[in-house]
């Protein structure tokens, strides 16, 4: 005979939707890392969907267990409620999945409250009375496990809040905002000469309270501690690659504090809990079989087992995670515990136990190798969208797309693509925010010149005065960078190509350019001033309305379904002929050009002004005066954007604008805090 669903479900209901929640729990725990990088939509959107259905699921089940009346034989539910309470603590890997579950804490402190005393009654009005006190002892024991753990994540998701830590760092003396003593600063100095990445994690423990303040504060302030400039120096001497692996540990360290329940964790209630879970988790695992289960349902006994099986790996993953992490080496150097921090440090034990948990997390970097940010930035290229989205055979999903009005969203993600930074970029950067930050920036942090001033000026004085006067720069900024941005392909396809070792300027500057559009358009939040949304259609249908005058030549049937087919279509580098194709119409139209559309206009400027100084200077000096006025864009946006904009990108794999954020703001501190009162 058949087993109807609706008979499965009123049977076996609560049993399914607590395997469920273990089952979600799992998958946090084995997804929640994957936003620290750009990964794709797969995972992203399990792990979003876990994280949502997590608490609706636990809801659920309380509430059914609440108005349950069990069968006699079916008392054994009711020992099920902490579990519950367990789950919805979640994870230590993930506290927050935006930052603005963390304005919320509240709303899941009222929850917290409401399920802790649904708990209670279902254990007093269902657990089995008279020869059970192992089991009620295993029942209390799990629920004081429950209520910690939703406690500790409430309490996360408050010390989250922006706010919170901005309150926290008042409060707190600069001094003790995670300094190492000098005891460990001997031995990170050691780890470095190594200049292995966990080396560079070490050292932005040290000096994490200036990124931490910095992301809730805009202005400085002088620190007391000696060894805080000496550190600081450091950095300055640091060669491009260790800066860049300093400053993606900063950032990873960031998204802890954020998004995870590392400031909670990593404290002495942190540490206590998680070691008196990890014992009490067990012995309600031996309180409960020992407690006899004669009467109860053989189902219902297996289902326990495995909730308790799941709940003491899940404490004790927990435990050694928390022990052999990083963050508890930079509290055991902060600790006034001189003798725990010299058993513990100099010893060499910690060092033994951290390398055994990354050996028993079965991966070599442990948890250095999954803080590496992903060194890809975006991609997208408007004359490429321009010249494409005209064409004759356009992706029949597109068109599908663009009938239930999503079309904009379309083409913000079909015509994108992703590329590597390259180490010749990264080392440009890293030079160029040296010399910013030397003289460019004021004692609050903030550039003083307007975008593309410091670059042009470097040059030519004259030249950027020119620009200026012909507004050529824009009048805000967005718009600035759509006039550079067509004015840049215009020059590379009109320049006078001299010289065979160009090749990878030409390439850091389209990569710039094709970048700080992308923010433009699918970030524009990462991005300082007001939006130009409206400048950015009517630039685009301007050009659109170029190359459709072109026409689109016929093709054979293989290109045809290549187009109509096609699922991505970003701008790549070895494929420019579409955009030097546009970009020779729009330069040979520039004496038909009237106010109607200005920013081409500008751009043609631009493009004027950049051939002209090749004339004067040569190739080589222009390309590589572009590449400085791109850059400068680029830390300008980076040092103007909003701090939350910076903390919100965090939970979405970070950006380069954040990064870029992070290395100008430490070399900017090392020069502040160096000068003398």
């Amino acid at each position: 005979m058949a087993v109807r669903p609706l008979d499965l479900w009123n049977r076996w209901g609560i049993q399914i939707v607590l395997l469920l929640s273990l089952g979600l729990q799992v998958l946090l725990h084995l997804l929640a890392g994957v936003r620290r990088r750009r990964a794709s939509s797969v995972p992203r959107g399990l792990l979003w969907l876990a994280y949502q259905m997590a608490n609706f699921i636990a809801i659920y089940a309380m509430g059914h267990l609440t108005f349950m009346n069990p069968a006699r034989d079916r008392r054994l539910t009711a020992f099920w409620a902490p579990f519950l309470l367990l789950h919805q603590g979640g994870p230590d890997s993930i506290g927050a999945y935006a930052l603005q579950d963390s304005q919320l804490w509240l709303r899941h402190l009222k929850l917290l409250i409401v399920q802790a005393l649904a708990t209670v009654y279902v254990l007093y009005k269902h657990l089995p009375k008279g020869n059970s006190l192992f089991l009620q002892l295993a029942a209390f024991f799990m629920s004081v496990v429950g209520i910690a753990k939703y406690v500790e994540r409430v309490v996360t998701l408050k010390r989250g809040n922006l706010d919170s830590i901005q309150s926290s760092l008042k409060k707190q003396p600069v001094a003790k905002h995670h300094h190492l003593h000098h005891l460990g600063q001997g031995l990170v100095e050691k780890r470095i000469i190594n200049d292995d990445e966990e080396s560079h994690l070490l050292h932005a423990h040290q000096l994490f309270h200036i990124s931490k303040r910095a992301t809730v504060d805009s202005w400085l302030e002088k620190d007391p501690e000696q060894n805080t400039l000496e550190m600081l120096k450091a950095l300055r001497n640091k060669d491009y690659k260790g800066m860049w692996t300093f400053a993606e540990m900063v950032m990873s360290l960031m998204y802890d504090i954020l998004y995870t329940k590392a400031a909670v964790i990593h404290t002495w209630p942190g540490y206590i809990m998680r070691l008196t879970t990890s014992i009490a988790t067990p012995a309600s695992f031996l309180l409960f079989h020992f407690s006899g289960k004669a009467g109860h349902n053989k189902v219902d006994a297996a289902i326990t087992y495995t909730l308790l099986a799941g709940a003491f790996l899940m404490e004790i993953t927990s435990l050694l995670g928390a022990l052999g992490s990083t963050w508890a080496y930079a509290f055991l150097n902060t600790t006034r515990w001189s003798w725990l921090r010299y058993a513990a440090l100099c010893s060499g034990r910690w060092d033994r136990f951290h390398r055994l948990v990354k050996a028993v997390r079965g991966r070599a970097g442990g948890d250095i190798s999954s803080r590496r940010w992903s060194g890809k930035m975006g991609q997208y290229n408007m004359l490429h969208f321009s010249s494409r989205q005209r064409r004759a055979y356009r992706p029949i999903l597109g068109r599908l797309v663009a009938i239930f009005g999503f079309e904009e969203f379309w083409n913000r993600k079909h015509y994108s693509t992703t590329v590597d930074i390259s180490d010749d970029l990264k080392k440009g950067l890293f030079e160029y925010i040296q010399r910013t930050t030397k003289t460019g920036l004021n004692t609050h942090g903030v550039i003083r010149k307007s975008w593309g001033q410091e670059a042009l000026e470097g040059e030519d004085k004259d030249l950027y005065e020119r620009i200026k006067k012909n507004r050529n720069l824009g009048l805000e900024f967005q718009e600035g960078i759509i006039i550079w941005h067509i004015g840049t392909d215009i020059f590379l396809t009109k320049r006078n190509r001299d010289a065979s070792d160009e090749a990878d300027l030409v390439k850091s500057i389209r990569a710039l350019s094709n970048y700080m559009m992308f923010l433009l358009v699918d970030r524009p939040n990462m991005l300082p001033g007001l939006p130009q949304a409206t400048v950015y259609q009517r630039t685009c249908k301007n050009l659109s309305d170029r190359c459709r005058a072109q026409g689109d030549p016929s093709r054979n049937i293989c290109f045809v379904l290549k187009e109509i087919l096609c699922l991505r279509d970003g701008p790549e580098v070895n494929e420019q002929r579409h955009i030097q194709d546009l970009a020779n119409i729009v330069y040979k139209e520039r004496p038909q050009y009237s106010p109607s559309v200005p920013r081409l206009s500008h751009a043609n400027g631009v493009a004027e002004e950049l051939l002209n100084t090749q004339k004067q200077k040569g190739s080589n000096s222009v390309l590589q005066l572009l590449l400085n006025v791109w850059m400068d864009f680029l830390v300008y946006a980076a040092n103007r954007c909003s701090r939350k904009s910076h903390a919100k990108k965090l939970s979405q794999g970070g950006e380069l604008t954040t990064l870029v954020w992070i290395m100008t703001h430490y070399l900017n501190q090392e020069a502040y805090v160096g000068q003398k009162d």
